[in-house]
């Protein structure tokens, strides 16, 4: 097995090359910059770099794991749009993987926490966890003072753009973003135990910003 990673779901782009090694999952090559409007531009570059580096071509990649969100529909977008692409140009499974689940896998946790990530409209993505690999119910979306964290700590971005909401130090709250090196070896790992992976399909948690308009309002003719 060897698995192309990568997330655009959060101001982060970032991609990776896994595979299996004996009990673990070694990360062959990885790459993430943070740049919230060049999605599209850095993505398709960061992911011939790490194919490159890994020292494999792109026919030999046998899977691939995207991150399904929550996050901002134009970015999201990019990172699914490209998954499926390659995916059926390579004629290789497609699998998904919650950013936020990427999010708390990588914070190596042992003990209960809560994970958020900027949802923007002074709004959070967050769901609970019992560890890096265990999240307790579903990924929601709320105002931050809404959120009941359980007094637990709270790590992502959202933690940071409201550590005075969650009362807690800014810097308590790494990781921000995803990390593909994570997100792959999260996809591998459930994959090498035959686990079902969610379909490569964007998580929505609203409606979209942008909506196809409705039909116009008729006007009314006066007439003197």
């Amino acid at each position: 097995m060897l698995l192309l990673a990568f997330d655009t779901a959060s101001p982060a782009v970032t991609a990776a090359v896994c595979e299996p090694v004996g009990d673990g999952v070694r990360v062959r090559a990885s790459v993430s910059s943070v740049d919230a409007r060049r999605h599209g531009e850095l993505l398709a570059p960061g992911i011939q770099e790490v194919v490159e580096r890994s020292g494999a071509q792109m026919a030999d990649l046998t899977h691939i794991a995207v991150g399904i969100g929550p996050g901002p529909y134009t970015g999201l977008r990019v990172g699914l749009a490209t998954a499926h692409a390659l995916a059926e140009a390579l004629g290789i499974a497609c699998h998904g993987v919650a950013t936020l689940d990427a999010i708390a896998f990588a914070s190596g946790r042992t003990t209960p926490f809560v994970a958020a990530s900027d949802a923007r409209r002074k709004e959070v993505f967050w769901a609970r966890y019992d560890d890096a690999l265990t999240r307790v119910g579903d990924i929601a979306v709320d105002r931050p003072a809404d959120v009941d964290t359980g007094g637990l700590p709270v790590i992502g971005h959202g933690a940071h753009l409201y550590a005075d909401v969650f009362g807690q130090d800014a810097a308590q709250a790494e990781p921000l973003y995803p990390d593909a090196a994570a997100l792959g070896e999260l996809a591998v790992r459930r994959l090498v135990e035959g686990r079902e992976l969610p379909e490569p399909l964007p998580l929505y948690l609203r409606r979209p910003d942008a909506q196809e308009p409705g039909a116009p309002k008729k006007v009314r003719q006066w007439q003197a």
